[in-house]
């Protein structure tokens, strides 16, 4: 694989550099932009720690080398004209070197689940007459928890019933409540993606 997409990628176009886009692999949001050479690739896939050649420095410079805020390689795909790269990482701390998740508008979400977990856990704390994410909050554990196993029957109500409106409905009241359950926990949907994906990965090495 590591030959394949070396030889594919046209690296006359641009004097031996490739353009790398650094997205985070649970949530979609881009990080950062760096460039590669061959033996930055290279060793990107070899380590699975995102290595790029600094044009100020003029060498090879793994991310997080001094700081410890590593990039971990999930994959790298390059686009059709062969001539920049995509790469799914998982970030160890924040990426930019101002201390923000991304080099860019840090706060900006890359999807709607994004901006609503961060708009439930806002609303943590707040006057529960003033939303009624508060209100849940206000009530405790056991309410949400209650919530979530209400809409949950709910859902699967639905779906029994081939009831495609309701089974859309009744699964966002479920996601909702869902999302305030783990922020309730200190948790997001990021620990569960994570969860997830060590669970297939570990079924993808035994073959199931």
């Amino acid at each position: 694989m590591t030959d394949t997409l070396i030889t594919q990628l046209d690296w006359d176009k641009q004097d031996g550099l490739i353009p790398a886009v650094v997205q985070n692999h649970l949530s979609g949001k881009v990080l950062m932009l760096g460039f590669m050479d061959k033996a930055a690739l290279e060793k990107t896939l070899s380590t699975q720690e995102i290595t790029f050649f600094s044009r100020s420095k003029q060498r090879l410079w793994t991310k997080g080398e001094s700081s410890g805020h590593t990039l971990t390689l999930v994959s790298i795909d390059k686009d059709c004209d062969n001539d920049s790269l995509l790469v799914q990482a998982l970030p160890n701390g924040p990426t930019c070197h101002l201390g923000t998740e991304s080099c860019w508008k840090d706060g900006e979400s890359h999807t709607f689940i994004d901006n609503l977990s961060q708009l439930i856990s806002k609303r943590k704390g707040q006057d529960p007459k003033s939303s009624y994410t508060a209100y849940l909050f206000d009530r405790g554990t056991k309410r949400i928890a209650q919530k979530v196993g209400e809409e949950g029957l709910e859902t699967a109500l639905a779906a029994a019933t081939h009831d495609k409106p309701e089974l859309i409905d009744e699964a966002s009241d479920l996601l909702y409540h869902l999302l305030v359950l783990l922020e309730d926990q200190n948790l997001s949907l990021s620990d569960i993606t994570q969860n997830l994906m060590a669970r297939h990965n570990k079924a993808k090495k035994a073959g199931k």
